[in-house]
């Protein structure tokens, strides 16, 4: 018999019990469905978390001094930095460069002394692209020049100051050469996240201004930070930049800056892999019961179609085929089933802020949009759409293997 009517065939066959064929292909529209929107969420939800990071930190790539990372003080900067930001801007999936004093100083006033962390940026090369907190100002506004003589502070540490916009404060840090030295500026701009630790324990000040105090020569600083298009490909784009880097040159990537963020990261998707696992297993289940069942009800049918001529590889065929036909409209359902939801979820999302305080909405210092929303890579929807069919495919080998060889003697005396 030709492929073409068994597979026919299989679709009536599929149909003579509708209800528990409706119950299946039910089951493998809820697995998948339920399958892409936890992984969309969680695709959106790391890859936000990530560019977040990268965008409060020192970007996805950092070419920083080697012992920088266990030694975090002014006196390990790297030099050349117009060259590293060329050589960092030459690769393809790089699209912004930035370079960075970072460290942390104490902030005086009249009345308090508070210790908070500090980026020194330049405004000509910096925006809300790759630097958030930019877009946090909500009072004042970015500094006019490399050389302004303000400083940003977080809302929350301005307010343990008591300071406000005009206020000066008087910051102090160490030299390249381990010294100790002030600076005086006024508060130019107040930056308020939500996240705890960051409004109350950051504060901005301007690129050039830093270097004059501490030292640093016109293209000396910290890092310079890279970022690219896409965070997958960051380790790719640091071995490539770390076998140009000249000596003396560390090329770091986010999650070696990040560690506590990226073990975090990593348990949550070990553990949405382990839930994905133990439902295709339940599908497969499912699918495996509802063709076993079919088959041994019709052992005798499998039987007399034995006896006058099909074959067993025609019978394993014949089952496989309903597998096949579960597949396919499981599949399409399930699309179906879930564009709607999915693209509601990727332009609107769910707003969490109710439900969620704002200090729990914070990761190892990055925080959590407060409204999820979805959004799935390519490989992803291929990885579940592959998995799906090879486990309905599976469930039925044994099925029909089972109707392939019954035996016509024995089947045809059942009842």
């Amino acid at each position: 018999m030709k492929s073409s009517s068994l597979a026919a065939m299989a679709w009536r066959n599929l149909w003579r019990n509708r209800r528990r064929t409706v119950i299946t292909l039910a089951a493998i529209v809820f697995g998948v469905f339920l399958s892409v929107i936890m992984m969309a969420m969680q695709d959106r939800n790391w890859a936000d978390m990530i560019r977040l990071a990268a965008r409060l930190g020192a970007g996805h790539v950092t070419l920083q001094h080697p012992e920088y990372l266990d030694s975090p003080t002014l006196t390990r900067a790297v030099e050349g930095t117009d060259e590293l930001r060329r050589l960092a801007a030459g690769n393809p999936r790089v699209i912004r460069v930035v370079e960075r004093i970072t460290g942390f100083n104490m902030l005086s006033t009249a009345r308090e002394n508070i210790g908070a962390g500090f980026i020194a940026v330049s405004p000509e090369d910096e925006d809300e692209e790759t630097l958030s907190l930019l877009e946090a100002i909500v009072e004042g506004e970015f500094f006019a020049s490399a050389a302004d003589g303000g400083i940003i502070l977080g809302a929350k540490l301005a307010a343990n100051l008591d300071v406000e916009l005009g206020s000066r404060v008087v910051y102090t840090l160490t030299d390249r050469e381990g010294e100790i030295v002030s600076g005086l500026a006024r508060v130019s701009g107040l930056i308020e996240t939500g996240s705890p630790s960051v409004d109350g324990g950051i504060c901005l000040l301007p690129i050039d201004t830093v270097r004059e105090l501490v030292g640093y020569g016109p293209d000396d600083a910290i890092q310079v930070a890279a970022f690219v298009d896409d965070q997958r490909v960051t380790d790719r784009v640091v071995a490539d930049l770390g076998a140009a880097a000249p000596a003396g040159v560390a090329v770091l990537p986010w999650h070696e800056l990040q560690p506590d963020l990226a073990v975090f990261i990593a348990m949550k998707v070990g553990g949405s892999k382990v839930m994905m696992f133990v439902l295709a297993l339940l599908v497969a289940a499912g699918i495996f019961n509802t063709l076993f069942v079919s088959v041994m009800e019709r052992l005798r049918e499998f039987g007399i179609m034995l006896a006058v001529g099909f074959s067993p590889g025609q019978l394993f065929r014949l089952v496989m085929f309903e597998s096949a036909w579960l597949a396919a409209v499981g599949l399409a359902g399930a699309a179906l089933v879930t564009i709607g939801p999915y693209l509601y979820l990727a332009s609107t999302g769910i707003d969490m802020s109710g439900l969620v305080a704002a200090d729990q909405m914070e990761i190892a210092g990055v925080g959590m949009s407060s409204v999820m929303r979805v959004g799935i890579y390519g490989e992803s929807v291929v990885l579940i759409g592959t998995s799906a069919l090879a486990a309905i495919l599976l469930s039925g080998i044994y099925p029909a293997w089972r109707a392939g060889h019954a035996d016509p003697v024995e089947t045809i005396r059942l009842v």
